[in-house]
């Protein structure tokens, strides 16, 4: 790719948005978020010339995924690209970072399944989106509950929280939402979870709303299963740390639902993905087991019998004779013998 320049100010450092690492980070793939960031310093320092080989060297990546990352990134409306009307991009745009669209009130196990029950588009406002008035909010904190809920968020949190956030906790709570009690084990949930985002609560919230979660003890059985089945997943691919993301669920609710396969067969396939690859991959997992699907496994026991009739092929492959030698250009003329001692003799004797 030929050198790109940058559109954006000048500065001596690179500011990242929280709106950025909030909403957009988490799902993104780890190279497409190296080459934003690259991106941002790029058009934050002097020149502002963008060039996709030397990003790719310096990330350690390959080029074709520096232009993915470009494509994802504009899709998601981060970044504008100019494109001549040969394909090849002419100029890059870092735009503001936008708000992302309101997240459907669906279970985390449905997230990304499109046969996940539709929005209600009959016109009734939901009331997680009723609007809170000043004065409503003022006379809700006289409750004693609400109170208690305040204090222990901002002590979870670790942080006074702003006005904003109060508002959105109290949406959760008023009218007729969830109560005081499932509101604290929903953000002690989240926060040991390393989730401190009130955006991430409210999703959470919504999940376990669409779920029919009403209860302490309701939510913390939806949470056990969760961990049961995602987690042991996870720590096959080397994922510690951290929840997956709606697109991971939507891969490993395909591979037991669809699919059909024990935790145990998944597991195989994961640790063949980080043999195979070097590092977790969602998508190479995912291809494994659906070959396994169409070759009927059930069982290890029929992994190794595919395993055995693999190796058996290229052993037989191995032992067949090579074929005739095909000339090539070089090769096709008559091949001339030297004799390298005869020559020593003549050089020595001149």
């Amino acid at each position: 790719m030929s050198i790109i320049r940058l559109t954006g100010r000048q500065s001596g450092f690179t500011p990242l948005p929280d709106e950025f690492i909030e909403n957009y980070m988490a799902p993104a793939n780890g190279e497409f978020v190296k080459v934003y960031i690259c991106l941002l310093h790029i058009s934050f320092s002097a020149g502002g010339v963008f060039n996709s080989e030397a990003v790719a060297d310096l990330l350690s990546c390959t080029e074709k995924d520096v232009l993915r990352a470009l494509k994802y990134w504009a899709d998601k409306g981060l970044i504008s690209l100019s494109v001549s009307g040969q394909g090849d991009i002419e100029s890059i745009a870092v735009l503001p970072v936008p708000a992302p669209a309101a997240e459907p009130a669906v279970s985390v196990r449905d997230a990304g399944n499109s046969s996940a029950a539709p929005a209600d588009t009959s016109g009734t406002q939901s009331k997680r989106e009723t609007v809170l008035t000043a004065e409503r909010i003022e006379e809700l904190r006289q409750n004693k509950a609400v109170e208690e809920l305040l204090y222990v968020a901002e002590q979870y949190i670790g942080r006074p929280l702003s006005s904003n956030e109060i508002r959105r906790l109290l949406k959760l709570y008023d009218p007729d939402g969830m109560s005081a009690d499932l509101i604290q084990y929903l953000i002690e949930y989240c926060v040991s979870h390393g989730h401190k985002s009130i955006r991430y609560m409210e999703t959470v919230a919504l999940a376990w709303q669409k779920e029919g979660i009403t209860t302490v003890s309701e939510a913390q059985q939806a949470a056990s299963c969760y961990s049961k089945d995602y987690f042991p997943i996870m720590k096959a691919l080397g994922i510690t740390g951290r929840n997956p993301i709606p697109e991971e669920v939507s891969y490993m609710r395909t591979w037991y639902d669809d699919y059909g396969f024990s935790s145990e067969l998944i597991k195989a396939a994961c640790s063949r993905t980080v043999m195979n690859t070097g590092q977790s991959s969602f998508q190479y997992t995912d291809r494994i087991l659906s070959d396994w699907k169409k070759q009927n496994v059930k069982t290890l026991a029929d992994v190794q019998a595919l395993d055995s009739k693999h190796q058996s092929k290229k052993e037989s492959a191995a032992k067949k004779p090579a074929g005739v030698r095909q000339g090539n250009r070089f090769n096709n003329f008559p091949q001339r013998r030297y004799d390298f001692d005869e020559y020593e003799k003549q050089l020595i004797s001149k």
